[in-house]
């Protein structure tokens, strides 16, 4: 017999979403029905960040093929690249903080519902002013894998949130590789259309798959309205030290990251390499691989404290970058090395930053990530232009310098605050040096059917 607190509890579950679309019962959740986050969900998760992510990218290696079809200049179809980024920001600025507000499940469905059918459009105009626009519309409504990484650390248990952000995040880093390759030789077979109708078959799939998988737990319990969540996001990004550091690193490795992948197609093409572009694609699964391996750090990453895993990851990165300058030019060895390593720890310090940010106020996740999120489009315009500029005018060493440079400021960057620092504290190292977590108890309600079980203490400023 159920008693009337049971009741209660079922008649809160909301049961309905979109007004009339029934909500799977095994999905039902209130505050007091928490979320069994699995390995599952958390694959489930990253495999929607990496086919919501792709639509981003289909676009960069068919420009050639989108200006003969369109009848334009390549100059102005290299335009469509920049609009799609420029509404991905916006989405990132004036969407994603919505995760604070709203409930995130009708948020992410209604996103990729947006994203898909605004696809077809891609997939059926003979209008280039109308391709354009689009494109915009497409990168505006493609910020669910900036949904889902708050999602996933606020869902997975304490001692699993690093874990659980790595495999998102990696995920997220595999549908940009993927997508670009994927682009390429459905264009090169069968041409751009067919790029657009898998696009909007993949983001079908998705979206039966969240429908089926993402769980309606309820809001966060913030008080305000939508100005208000993006005034206090301004004051996160302006006010927060610990914030501010986190975000101009990850500028600054998103930076690294887009100088070594958009000249490495110069450095291949001439001596003393002259790969042709077949051999040269080849590296992007290279760099999937390193994307893939990232995840199994996570857990490490978990048992330690984040400034001691970001100074691990920047370590190894000012290695992986020093190899570049010594040989880049002189042995494959040195390139394909580098490329492993760069993309292994270029997703580990991300992650690392991100667990570190999260931990400034738990309720406000989705806007922390937002502030940190819009440095990687920024990052990847500075280390696109700077790194092409210097490679054409200088040649390899110096280009690859420069990214050596942009590491050592993470560096810095980092030293100057300690492990156990308050977020509050602009410099300083306060608070210890300790490095590994503590296990420890965490007692439930009297009247919870769940034991109480260890955990890693997650509590941490830093």
């Amino acid at each position: 017999m159920q008693d009337a607190g049971g009741d209660s509890m079922e008649k809160s579950m909301q049961t309905t979403e979109f007004l009339f679309i029934p909500i799977p019962s095994w999905l039902r959740r209130n505050s007091e029905s928490p979320v069994d986050f699995g390995v599952g969900m958390n694959i489930a998760l990253g495999l929607a960040a990496t086919f919501t992510v792709s639509n981003l990218y289909y676009c960069q290696p068919i420009l050639g093929v989108i200006s003969l079809k369109f009848g334009v200049s390549e100059d102005e179809a290299s335009n469509i690249p920049t609009l799609v980024q420029s509404g991905y920001a916006a989405g990132l600025l004036f969407i994603t903080p919505l995760g604070d507000l709203v409930q995130r499940r009708q948020l992410i469905l209604g996103l990729i519902a947006c994203s898909a059918s605004l696809t077809v459009g891609l997939a059926t105009t003979t209008s280039f002013i109308t391709f354009e626009a689009i494109n915009f519309l497409v990168g505006l409504a493609s910020v669910v894998p900036q949904v889902l990484v708050p999602l996933a650390a606020d869902l997975a248990p304490p001692n699993r949130k690093a874990s659980a952000i790595a495999i998102v995040w990696s995920s997220l880093m595999m549908g940009i590789l993927m997508a670009r390759l994927l682009s390429g030789i459905i264009t090169q077979f069968s041409g751009i259309q067919s790029v657009y109708l898998m696009a909007i078959g993949v983001q079908a799939s998705v979206l039966i798959g969240a429908y089926l998988i993402i769980p309606n737990y309820p809001a966060k319990d913030v008080e305000g309205s939508y100005i208000s969540i993006l005034k206090t996001t301004w004051k996160l990004a302006t006010t927060e030290p610990l914030l501010i550091i986190n975000t101009f690193s990850i500028f600054l490795s998103t930076a690294c990251f887009s100088a070594f992948w958009i000249t490495l197609t110069f450095l291949l093409l001439g001596p003393p390499y002259s790969y042709s572009t077949l051999d040269i694609g080849l590296f992007g699964l290279l760099g999937m691989l390193g994307v893939a391996l990232a995840p199994f750090l996570g857990r490490l990453i978990d048992r330690m404290y984040p400034w001691y895993s970001i100074l691990a990851s920047v370590c190894f990165l000012l290695l992986f970058q020093t190899i570049l300058v010594i040989g880049a030019g002189l042995n494959i060895a040195a390139v394909i090395v580098a490329a492993l390593g760069l993309d292994i720890f270029r997703t580990t310090i991300q992650i690392s930053l991100t667990a570190s940010s999260f931990s400034i106020d738990p309720t406000a996740r989705s806007r922390i990530n937002a502030v940190m999120a819009v440095a990687m489009p920024l990052g990847q315009v500075m280390g696109t232009s700077a790194s092409s500029k210097i490679f054409l005018t200088y040649g390899w060493r110096p280009c690859y310098g420069l990214a050596l440079a942009w590491t050592f400021i993470q560096l810095i960057l980092l030293l100057v605050r300690g492990p156990h620092s308050p977020s509050k504290a602009r410099i300083g190292h306060s608070g210890g040096w300790k490095m590994w977590k503590t296990k420890t108890i965490i007692p439930l309600k009297a009247d919870s059917h769940i034991k109480n079980v260890p955990c890693v203490d997650n509590t941490t400023t830093t």
